[in-house]
């Protein structure tokens, strides 16, 4: 058999073009990635919802509301975590994959009547002013009652960090 017939050359010293090469292929498979949807991606919503939140903070009809900045300021980081594709919309698979993430799976029926009742059967997705008025309004929507149950969870599910407390002999089973 003729010399290099059926072999390949490894990068030695007369090829360090090959192991620079080599070394940037294997860097971007190892590089740890961004999420999709940074920070550069929401800011033009972020924009927007501020806009609405602005609006709802100068209406008359909620001025009585208590703590109604930081209310707003909860739904807007909400709404803008179940906004999977960033249009100011939460369609129905975004109501879905929320119910899932609650531990309380739905159908496509009762997921679409979720979101008839919100929106007032008008659109198949919910927009920010609708989520707002649902969880600012006296109606006891179903989607009200999951926000306020997922923030009751979060509260309870507090993990406490560093160090396990110390135990003694008594408290061993």
């Amino acid at each position: 058999m003729g010399k290099g017939r059926g072999r390949r050359a490894r990068p030695g010293p007369a090829r360090p073009y090959l192991r620079r090469r080599r070394a940037r292929w294997l860097g971007a498979m190892a590089a740890p990635r961004r999420p999709s949807g940074g920070g550069l991606r929401r800011a033009p919503q972020d924009g927007r919802l501020e806009e609405i939140n602005k609006e709802f903070l100068c209406d008359p009809k909620f001025s009585n509301e208590k703590d109604l900045e930081e209310k707003l300021a909860v739904f807007k980081e909400k709404y803008m975590e179940f906004d999977l594709n960033n249009q100011g919309e939460i369609d129905l698979m975004s109501v879905k994959r929320m119910m899932e993430k609650l531990g309380a799976p739905k159908t496509h029926l009762e997921l679409k009547r979720m979101i008839s009742e919100v929106t007032g059967g008008v659109s198949d997705t919910i927009s920010y002013q609708d989520f707002v008025n649902v969880m600012l309004g006296k109606r006891s929507a179903v989607l009200k009652l999951v926000m306020m149950f997922e923030g009751k969870a979060n509260e309870s599910n507090t993990k406490r960090s560093g160090p396990p407390p110390e135990r003694d002999i008594a408290s061993l089973p």
